[in-house]
């Protein structure tokens, strides 16, 4: 019988900080976008990403690190120590050789520290979480490792690391901005905690959401409320219950996505919120709402400048979608259709290096960018 996952309290911990960005923990300038991609961006949305799942299933949270400024290590474990979650989770990115070139190394590498007390146990959880990833993506894997930082050896629980790909590998540094990466790490990572503890893990889109209105409670209400709150609506404290600022944050949601605006979160209001089938509408100038916002987010891992990521189809995401269907062969008319979504699903169609690469690092002497804790 499946245990039940109220009984557990989930930590997750994102490394380094984006405001102001952690020195040095980037990728080399990209090409096209004409920036570098901190990797906080990363670890702060997958972070996010498996929060919320958690809490989906059912779990409670406790994020480590909800401000996108860095934080010392000692604080962090002193925080992890004082909640005394059932483990925590840390996501990273990996780096290697020069910050400033790509270069070949890539993979998923997830780690645990044997001076844990709990070692053996969070070399349990490593591996549940990722065999999930391995499954779920098509990254290398690079193995379960161990490695003494403070964030795995100084905690007094379960502990596990994950770093999902390298910021220095072309390729990879392109899935660090893609909501499908993203969303697929966050719960894969899920899955493999819940494999760790023996509790059910049911996929999003086989979840039978229930309606919610002011005075429901419970755990769906918490998953409303976190993810309303990563969309950057403001509603007070996640506590699972559906109050007044829920309601308005709710309202708000759905005006910005052209759903009737009665604070009532039903199947429509449920599809956006999740994103569950963003490729099924056909997006043109004027378009707006989650599915545009998911379309300019593919765009931009894609390396196609949308100005800003705001869910409003505007001359700037339109002239994207245009160099993309002209890039690839579409009619490029800057409607976003069945052919142009289904290039879309594909990362084989974002943009390549301009020229190719020279760096010819190897993995000979290969040492990684640890400096972490």
């Amino acid at each position: 019988m499946a245990n039940n996952p109220e009984n557990y309290l989930i930590a997750g911990n994102d490394e380094h900080g984006i405001n102001p960005p952690t020195l040095g923990k980037r990728t080399p300038l990209m090409p096209y976008i004409n920036r570098q991609i901190y990797e906080n961006e990363w670890n702060f949305a997958v972070k996010n990403a498996f929060l919320a799942d958690c809490l989906r299933i059912g779990f409670f949270i406790f994020d480590v690190k909800p401000n996108r400024q860095d934080a010392s290590v000692s604080s962090r474990v002193t925080l992890v120590n004082r909640a005394q979650p059932s483990c925590v989770i840390t996501f990273g990115y990996n780096a290697f050789g020069d910050p400033n070139a790509f270069s070949s190394p890539n993979g998923v590498e997830v780690f645990y520290s044997p001076l844990n007390v709990y070692a053996q146990r969070s070399q349990a959880l490593s591996s549940a979480v990722y065999n999930e990833i391995l499954n779920a993506t098509s990254l290398n894997g690079r193995g379960i490792k161990t490695l003494d930082v403070g964030m795995l050896s100084n905690v007094r629980t379960v502990a596990t690391l994950i770093e999902a790909g390298f910021m220095t590998n072309f390729n990879e540094a392109k899935l660090m901005l893609d909501p499908d990466h993203i969303n697929t790490v966050g719960r894969a990572t899920c899955k493999g905690v819940c494999n760790y503890f023996n509790v059910e893990y049911t996929p999003i889109d086989e979840m039978n959401f229930p309606t919610l209105r002011v005075g429901s409670r419970g755990r769906f209400v918490r998953y409303l409320q976190f993810v309303l709150k990563t969309e950057g609506y403001v509603l007070g404290s996640v506590d699972g219950i559906f109050g007044t600022n829920t309601q308005n944050a709710v309202k708000a949601f759905q005006q910005a996505n052209g759903l009737t605006d009665d604070g009532i979160v039903g199947r429509n209001t449920w599809y956006k919120l999740n994103n569950l089938y963003p490729t099924a509408r056909v997006l043109k100038k004027g378009s707006y709402g989650a599915e545009v916002k998911y379309l300019q987010q593919k765009l931009y891992s894609f390396l196609y400048p949308v100005g800003t990521i705001d869910g409003i189809f505007g001359t700037n995401t339109e002239r994207a979608v245009k160099q993309f269907q002209q890039e690839n062969g579409l009619t490029p008319d800057g409607i976003v259709g069945n052919n142009t979504w289904d290039y879309l699903m594909d990362r084989a169609n974002s943009r390549p290096l301009p020229t190719p690469t020279q760096n010819n690092n190897s993995e000979d002497n290969f040492i990684e960018n640890k400096a972490i804790d």
